[in-house]
């Protein structure tokens, strides 16, 4: 089925422009989730093998999942659980509305199996989030929360932004990441500094050990960083006990032809491999294990993601390459992971 996908579906799909795909591929799985002969039929045909493990405290059937992005309103979530994924991560949420940047924004590199975005975290907000989720849940997979900054607020208010999304956010969430490394947030990423990023994670956990269930959170980084920022995540997330998510889209263009080198955004897919396995391998390395890790970027396949794994993350996540491998590419990891005997990681 996934053969199908790639050498005819996706020929035809990639003829329209690459937003407008995405907005009628998310009204239609708003559809199908409310058939439940649509969700039957998409349970059996992406069936594959559990692999279950716990991460955070949090139970999954397998270590594959949705990255954020995909369903950035929270609208989706039930049709998407039934694609196999062991989780999914849903947003990214700010705590207002905001329409993102102008667009063209979305370009596909078809040749090279990659996208460059600069959406500018578009999407309806956390209250209409909320309420879309209070509808659909329980799921029966683990459901994560990115939370991000609105980019009418100051980088001194960005504490109080992301707090805010998340107290909204908090009782539908069985985990929150706090996504500091966008690209296309002006000065977004200057959140990795050591202090700064102390101030902004810190009211968020306080906030969560108030709550009647403490939700674990994870840090999700970019590509990019210099060591010495890397080296203050990792010690910080250590301390304070929160996992990191590595990585997120890259500015570089270094593995991209030259057409596309003024492009703004973040680039995701094959290009991203390299470099965010690079950071991934440092990260572990740093971490020594005391922190639960995501693997994100350039996950194309079985392969790419059991190297995800191999180097040192505890889950995985995929987004690029459901845009080019289809909705079949979540079995056919698990079915690659069960064949290469993979087992999760013992904390």
């Amino acid at each position: 089925m996934g053969f199908l996908y790639r050498k005819l579906i996706r020929q035809l799909l990639f003829r329209f422009n690459p937003e407008l795909m995405h907005d009628l591929a998310i009204k239609s799985a708003k559809a199908a989730q409310k058939l439940p002969p649509a969700g039957m039929a998409a349970r059996l045909l992406t069936k594959a093998k559990d692999l279950p493990l716990t991460v955070a405290g949090i139970k999954f059937r397998n270590p594959i999942g949705l990255a954020a992005g995909f369903d950035k309103n929270c609208e989706a979530a039930r049709f998407l659980s039934q694609l196999g994924f062991g989780f999914l991560e849903l947003g990214t949420v700010t705590f207002r509305p905001q329409p993102g940047n102008p667009k063209p924004r979305v370009f596909r590199l078809r040749e090279q199996g990659a996208i460059i975005n600069r959406m500018g975290f578009n999407n309806a907000g956390a209250w209409e989030a909320a309420r879309s989720l209070e509808r659909l849940l329980p799921l029966p997979i683990p459901v994560g929360i990115s939370i991000g900054k609105n980019a009418d607020c100051s980088i001194e208010d960005a504490p109080k932004n992301y707090l805010e999304a998340l107290r909204v956010m908090y009782p539908y969430g069985d985990y929150f990441a706090v996504n500091i490394s966008s690209p296309n947030t002006l000065q977004l990423r200057s959140l990795h500094g050591g202090d700064k990023l102390r101030r902004l994670v810190e009211p968020m956990l306080d906030h969560a050990a108030g709550q009647k269930q403490r939700r674990p959170f994870f840090v999700k980084i970019a590509p990019d960083l210099e060591e010495r920022d890397l080296e203050a995540a990792t010690s910080l997330a250590a301390e304070l006990g929160f996992g990191l998510i590595a990585t997120n889209t890259t500015v570089s263009r270094q593995a991209v032809p030259a057409r596309w080198q003024s492009y703004e955004g973040g680039l995701s897919g094959r290009p991203l491999r390299e470099i965010s396995n690079a950071m991934l391998a440092r990260t572990a390395e740093l971490s020594g294990g005391r922190i639960p890790i995501m693997g994100s970027g350039g996950v194309m396949d079985g392969e790419t993601a059991l190297e995800k794994l191999r180097l040192g993350a505890d889950l995985v996540q995929v987004y690029s390459g459901l845009i080019y491998g289809g909705p079949f590419l979540v079995k056919e990891i698990l079915d690659y992971l069960a064949r290469h005997n993979w087992q999760p990681r013992r904390h």
